[in-house]
């Protein structure tokens, strides 16, 4: 049975001033890029990609069975989902709609799926550079950035290496000349049999799976997960075929052994530190679907 916490203004406001801090490393600089015009080969796809603004990674989110004490606290009364009772400002259950009790529904299915499964640590990044496979220049998603290999060079890693991409929402940005050479044919709707815990973006995504949630998932654990994803996308694009030395960036030289075992360690990483917060996200997905069944 999950207990209610009490929280002074106090207590509140430090864990909401801690919050935005952390967010604003990766958030304000984007915002200054944004302002320029500027593109960030690595970073942009954290706020392009993934859709949550950034004012909102920024805002903290109690989370449920949270009671908000001081006046301040009714300032949340502003935002969707929140309601004042007599011990405070709490998140309201009838906010959890049926719409939300469906993504939840789906979201668990995922996430209990990939959370049974053996990880697999031998696609080596090659996603990436399938995506650039035999591209003309205009079709080639980071044009701005040159290829370290040049565009033969990387159709030769392509050719040479097998692709075991199983992430449809990678497998989807091939090229067309690449997907044939894929070991796998990923669809959105064989994603729950595909997906496994050792895939990047499999580890990148639990960030989606809690922002998806809204206020229902505590900002400690959102931001736990979008730090997950900072760190996977650096491997993610620094093992790319891009030569990303102008953003500080040192190539995982997947096309040699010595970097694919690079890869392969770092890969293995990511997925240990990535269980213990889809265990997490599980254990909200389940409560909230029990809070929502006993009040029907």
């Amino acid at each position: 049975m999950t207990m209610t916490e009490i929280l002074s203004e106090d207590e509140w406001r430090a864990r909401e001033d801690a919050h935005v801090r952390r967010m604003r490393v990766w958030t304000e600089p984007h915002k200054r890029r944004r302002s320029r015009g500027e593109k960030h080969p690595v970073l942009d796809f954290l706020f392009t990609y993934y859709s949550l603004p950034p004012s909102r990674l920024e805002r903290w989110q109690p989370g449920p069975d949270v009671v908000l004490r001081g006046s301040a606290a009714r300032r949340f009364l502003r935002r969707p989902g929140y309601r004042e009772t007599a011990d405070g400002v709490v998140l309201d259950e009838a906010a959890f709609t049926d719409k939300l009790a469906r993504t939840t529904r789906h979201t668990l299915s995922l996430l209990e799926a990939i959370h049974a499964r053996r990880a697999r640590f031998d696609c080596f990044g090659l996603h990436e550079w399938a995506m650039v496979y035999r591209a003309t220049p205009e079709r080639i998603r980071h044009s701005q950035v040159p290829l370290r290999l040049g565009a033969a060079g990387t159709d030769v890693v392509v050719d040479t290496l097998s692709v075991r991409c199983s992430h449809f929402d990678a497998f989807r940005f091939f090229t067309e000349e690449a997907k044939p050479l894929n070991r796998y044919t990923p669809t959105r709707q064989a994603q729950r049999e595909l997906d496994q815990p050792g895939c990047l973006h499999v580890g990148m995504d639990l960030y989606k799976a809690a922002y998806k949630l809204g206020p229902f998932i505590p900002s400690e654990l959102l931001g736990d997960c979008f730090e997950l994803a900072v760190d996977i996308r650096e491997l993610d694009m620094r093992a790319s075929p891009y030569d990303l030395s102008e953003y500080g960036y040192s190539p995982v030289p997947i096309e040699t052994a010595e970097g694919r075992a690079t890869y392969v360690r770092q890969q293995a990483e990511f997925s240990r530190r990535a269980a213990p917060l889809r265990e997490k996200l599980i254990r909200h997905c389940r409560e909230l679907l029990d809070t929502h069944s006993n009040m029907k």
